[in-house]
């Protein structure tokens, strides 16, 4: 599949729609609570994309004819869900639940992407141990896509951080390309040797997103054909920004105040 490299007009346009996404992750981040249920903040996020003239992304999404199409504005998964979770009414959130909330919005004809974990009530050491690991890889390759020269290069440093803390990287998710489509080429693995497949470009845009877990990198997909967990039921965190390189600088397009705390 071809890259599609963005003009600054594009990128331009883009910002809204990643502005809508991190102004809903901030927004969780100042309302999520123990006894919330899933359902609370999926209803919140989409009456806020539909009030900004957006559109959810994820609600209607198919992967396959024979699974659902997702029902949810938010992927929201806790604790051992290391993404997709479907929003429910009896999904309610406890205190020492780590909660990672993925949200995309369409506008301007084109979309937005990230994803964030939420430290609810009293979190344990080792989950806000792994939050700040997560967070860290995805930073690391931010940097490497500002200054990397391959792909291989974001991968290589995100997988280096992670398992440098002794935690493990995904790898049967990935991030992607996003900009008129939500996933768009390249595939953007969150492992790999530095210097090594496609070069980085000004004009790309790419949705770069770990999946970090405290145990096996291994995971499987629930019954309803959307959530995916640890094979070790451990828990696993998840951040993600679309960020848009240029000539000499990159742009997070999500970013939101708070992101760093």
């Amino acid at each position: 599949m071809e890259i599609k490299i963005k003009s600054k007009h594009d990128v331009k346009k883009m910002r809204k729609p990643n502005q809508i996404v991190g102004d809903i992750l901030k927004m969780a981040k100042d309302i999520i609570k123990p006894g919330m249920s899933t359902y609370e903040l999926n209803k919140k996020a989409y009456d806020y994309i539909i009030k900004q003239g957006g559109k959810p992304a994820f609600l209607g999404y198919r992967i396959a004819y024979d699974v659902i199409p997702f029902p949810g504005t938010l992927c929201i998964s806790i604790n051992e869900e290391v993404v997709h979770g479907i929003p429910s009414k009896e999904r309610i959130i406890r205190s020492g639940d780590i909660v990672s909330i993925d949200v995309g919005v369409l506008k301007n004809g084109f979309y937005g992407d990230a994803a964030y974990t939420y430290l609810v009530g009293d979190v344990d050491e080792e989950k806000k141990r792994l939050c700040e690991i997560t967070k860290k890889s995805l930073l690391a390759g931010i940097e490497a896509f500002k200054n990397g020269k391959t792909l291989g290069d974001i991968g290589h440093s995100v997988q280096s951080v992670a398992e440098s803390a002794g935690f493990s990287v995904v790898k049967d998710f990935v991030g992607h390309g996003i900009g008129r489509d939500l996933h768009e080429a390249p595939q953007v693995q969150n492992y790999g040797l530095a210097g090594t497949g496609i070069s980085l470009k000004p004009g790309m845009v790419l949705a770069i997103e770990p999946m970090v877990n405290i145990g096996t990198e291994n995971v499987e997909v629930l019954s309803d054909g959307w959530t995916v967990v640890t094979e070790d039921r451990k828990p696993s965190a998840h951040y993600e920004h679309s960020t848009a390189k240029f000539e000499d600088e990159i742009e997070i397009l999500t970013m939101f105040d708070g992101f760093y705390d």
